[in-house]
């Protein structure tokens, strides 16, 4: 039955709807055809339609509150940089202005007024507030809507007295132009993947894995949606959801790494990282589970970032995988590609470089090789449709090169303005076709003027972008790292040895560093479901 709890999470969900078939409002509004909860807990929601031949977006927020709401589009997701509107209904009537934010203050009132006011009511505690615009950028202080993703923000106050917001604000990222609606749910069954009420030492980084057997399904399914379920959100970092080798057939839960055979568990079927919600698979395809697999195990690997070192926190927080008997047309997988994270490949990144690049690299021409010895028929051709990109707080920019007959085609993924704290599964907006022979490259550039290192904790880095596509091949990680250790002669050096004793005083280092990075050879690694490595 329902809870208090689940009635009054729900009860903005009713009431947007509700407003939104009540005259005045916008009688079912069918010229509004897209619509995302812009925050957890459905107090903020938005609405809105696009018209590329009239190059204008009309955009509808309904808001919990009779104070003052605020929109915007960000580079990063933070303030500075944001092309912002902010409006109300007050004593005096209504009141609508187009702003700009130089940083975490005010945001500064736009010369020219690039946005239209449409409409703006209260109703049931609600304010609704109707708009438009163009799709180009009408000055340098507007926003550019294209079909990339876009960093929307957020934020309300509780009159209409416009003042600091506390709280009351938060950061979506979505493709406006592209946006991939969430399909009815055909039932409610899923299966949870958490964690069992374990204590989070007081240690800035803990890795905790749990490693399960699912509930028996005789015959195969369709995950369609994965729905984290978070305790504490100011610790738990991200969280991964493996299948396992036929040969892991021992249940635990403890912490990560210690030599178990679940350490070997690292087929990617879920992933989720701090920003991020709700995600929807394209109707055409599910993630597989039950039917052969049935007796597989999977590892729930959950990173905890304590920073504040407290102690006796507990914690089950985990995944919900709601599944299907009504198969789609496509098995999904996800591919692992970036720079090999372990510490034992001795490559590191310089400490105290305002600006560092470094590379991982997947040439899918060596797929065929490994393919051929698990299957008879030759590799498809993958159809990507989103991304989760995946940096720590030293990133500032992550690229996901295509390249085909050694000339790039396309970006997979692109961020020039990297958060740490918005890492969401973003849905292409259209699909991607990698064929076999094309090579990827995912490079992240990074500020380390307080950080080193390349590891687990969040105060290392890594880089890594997680492929989501289909039809599901056996393979699950394609990564790299450089091979530092020999140079073009063939002599063992250790470029990172002055680095690791002497403080990087000289930018001048740290660039022939660079250039030894970006010369140097790769070695790769493909790893299958059974985590053979080639």
């Amino acid at each position: 039955g329902l809870t208090c709890l689940d009635i009054m999470r729900a009860l903005p969900l009713f009431l947007c709807l509700f407003l939104a078939r009540k005259k005045g409002v916008g009688a079912s509004d069918p010229s509004m055809p897209f619509m995302v909860y812009l925050d957890r807990d459905h107090l903020v929601c938005l609405k809105w339609s696009f018209n590329n031949l009239q190059d204008n977006i009309v955009f509808k927020l309904v808001v919990n509150t009779t104070g003052w709401v605020g929109f915007g589009m960000s580079p990063n997701g933070g303030m500075k940089g944001s092309d912002i509107v902010v409006g109300g209904l007050g004593p005096s009537g209504s009141y609508f202005t187009d702003r700009y934010a130089t940083g975490n203050s005010m945001p500064l009132m736009d010369e020219q007024q690039s946005y239209t006011l449409l409409s703006l009511t209260e109703s049931d505690g609600q304010t609704i507030m109707k708009f438009k615009r163009s799709l180009q950028a009408c000055d340098d202080k507007d926003f550019h809507i294209t079909d990339r993703p876009i960093k929307l923000i957020y934020a309300y106050g509780t009159t209409d007295e416009i003042m600091y917001h506390q709280t009351r604000r938060g950061t979506m990222e979505v493709n406006l132009l592209n946006f991939m609606p969430r399909s009815s749910l055909p039932n409610r069954n899923y299966i949870s993947a958490t964690m069992n009420n374990i204590t989070i030492p007081n240690l800035h980084t803990y890795y905790h894995c749990k490693v399960m057997k699912f509930p028996k399904l005789n015959t195969k399914h369709h995950i369609y949606q994965v729905e984290p379920v978070i305790e504490n959100h100011g610790i738990v970092h991200h969280m991964i959801l493996y299948s396992c080798p036929s040969y892991v057939t021992e249940a635990y839960d403890e912490k990560c790494f210690k030599g178990n055979t679940g350490d070997a568990c690292f087929g990617v079927i879920a992933a989720w990282a701090i920003g991020g919600g709700v995600f929807e698979l394209p109707e055409n395809a599910g993630i597989p589970v039950g039917g052969e697999e049935k007796d597989l195990y999977y590892r729930l690997e959950i990173h905890y970032n304590n920073l504040n070192l407290e102690e006796g926190m507990t914690d089950s927080s985990g995944l919900r995988l709601h599944y299907t008997n009504q198969l789609r047309q496509h098995d999904v997988g996800i591919l692992t590609t970036g720079v090999m994270p372990f510490k034992h490949v001795q490559y590191n990144i310089p400490p105290k470089a305002p600006e560092f690049h470094t590379y991982g690299m997947c040439n899918t021409s060596l797929f065929s090789q490994v393919y051929s010895s698990l299957l008879a028929y030759p590799v498809p051709d993958l159809q990507l449709f989103a991304v989760l990109l995946h940096t720590h707080l030293a990133g500032r920019k992550v690229r996901v090169g295509h390249y085909r007959n050694g000339q790039q085609i396309d970006f997979l993924s692109l961020n020039e303005n990297y958060n740490f704290e918005l890492q969401q599964i973003v849905n292409s907006g259209t699909i991607k076709t990698i064929k076999q022979g094309d090579e990827i490259s995912v490079e992240c550039t990074y500020n380390t003027l307080d950080r080193t290192g390349m590891g687990l904790a969040t105060t290392d880095e890594m880089c890594l972008a997680f492929l989501f596509y289909y039809p599901a091949i056996k393979i699950t990680s394609c990564i790299s790292h450089p091979n530092i250790a020999l140079t073009n002669s063939g002599q063992q050096q250790d470029p990172m040895y002055e680095f690791r004793l002497y403080y990087i005083a000289y930018i001048q280092e740290v660039n022939e560093y660079q250039n030894l990075l970006n010369r140097a050879l790769h070695f790769q690694m493909i790893i299958d479901e059974n985590v053979s490595n080639y």
